[in-house]
């Protein structure tokens, strides 16, 4: 985790294009950033090191070989995921990333049984996934979340991080007003994973016959690509969980619109877009390719990165929100992964998205 996060901060400090971004809003994101590097990754690590020792306990190879890859290969999710807590007190950050670290491996884990074990059906993707909504209800009783399969035995991993997640949900006050959210977003990402694993041809029908059952008005300016995307993301979990944490019950309502979907959409397209040879070695569907060229998606960079800013100034302190949006789309686009894939110029086009939303912003005010 530290490696990989300090090659980004490196490239980001080498990079003019890069540094620009960087200090768009003066020293506010690189002061914050400083926070979260010394006070967040380092516990963020030292849970998810706790996790990769229950997880080397997993009796079946394959399932333990999946769970490893989910850690090692995706440690900077789990930092990710906790960034809220920069802007917490040292104990309630501490208990912020106690909660987010067993969330994500969770969510890791899934993923890469979906993607990777060779004995996962689509009939196992919706029984797997319910791990996520049992994790999100402290009430939930366990279940059987391997009753579709794989076959093999995990040792209770998965049973153990989904009670790790209840038992620190439980004790966060207040947490029942966040039960109807969390319901919806569990559901969705079942149903985005479920549909995104089909066959290709069958996957992009599945999905965009699934976006017109779903359209609502919060969604109906999205593609379907994009409806799938921000269903596929969990930062819509872990921005409630923060403004419960910071004490602002209130702003709840406003966090779930500011986030679902927009900021949750550019979540999930940024990770396929340093995704992308990745999902083609393996057959999988990337969603920043059905754009068909690197302007569209830029456009619709932009139109997502306009409506999160815009949901931002509804919440109590928006340049907290402001400031992960920088740094998740700042790090993503200086991941190591963009420049194996000879992606840097499109990625500074998407860094310099931005301005022009900030300029027409202020021509509207």
């Amino acid at each position: 985790m530290h490696d990989e996060i300090l090659w980004a901060v490196r490239h980001v400090l080498v990079s003019r294009s890069r540094r620009r971004f960087l200090l768009r809003d003066g020293l506010f994101t690189p002061l914050r950033l400083l926070d979260f590097l010394r006070r967040v990754v380092p516990h963020a690590a030292t849970e998810l090191g706790g996790i990769r020792t229950l997880a080397s306990s997993i009796g079946d190879e394959r399932l333990r070989a999946q769970a490893l890859a989910s850690i090692d290969g995706k440690a900077y999710h789990v930092a990710g995921g906790c960034i809220l807590a920069t802007f917490l007190p040292a104990s309630q950050a501490r208990a912020y990333v106690e909660l987010i670290a067993p969330l994500e491996s969770i969510y890791d884990y899934l993923d890469n049984l979906c993607d990777r074990h060779p004995e996962v059906s689509p009939a196992a993707f919706p029984v797997l996934h319910g791990a996520i909504a049992d994790a999100l209800d402290p009430g939930a009783p366990a279940r059987d979340y391997y009753a579709r399969g794989p076959a093999g035995n995990d040792n209770g991993y998965l049973q153990r991080l989904v009670a790790r997640v209840q038992r620190s949900l439980g004790r966060v006050e207040g947490h029942e007003a966040l039960l109807p959210y969390f319901r919806e977003a569990a559901d969705l990402y079942a149903e985005m994973q479920t549909y995104k694993h089909l066959a290709p041809g069958e996957r992009e029908r599945a999905c965009a016959a699934w976006f017109e059952r779903r359209r609502d008005a919060r969604t109906q300016r999205l593609t379907w690509g994009e409806f799938a995307c921000a269903a596929g993301s969990q930062f819509q979990v872990y921005a409630l969980l923060f403004e419960l944490f910071a004490g602002r019950r209130d702003a709840v309502p406003a966090a779930y619109e500011a986030y679902f979907p927009a900021v949750a959409a550019l979540h999930v397209l940024l990770d396929s877009f340093i995704d992308r040879a990745e999902d083609r070695e393996h057959g999988e569907l990337n969603f920043t390719v059905l754009y068909g060229d690197a302007c569209a998606l830029e456009e619709r960079f932009a139109y997502l990165q306009a409506r999160a800013l815009e949901g931002f100034a509804r919440l109590p302190v928006p340049a907290e929100h402001r400031f992960v949006l920088r740094v998740m789309t700042l790090f993503y686009l200086t991941h190591p992964k963009v420049y194996a894939q000879g992606l840097d110029a499109q990625a500074k086009a998407l860094l310099d998205a931005e301005p022009k939303i900030r300029s027409r912003n202020r021509r509207n005010t």
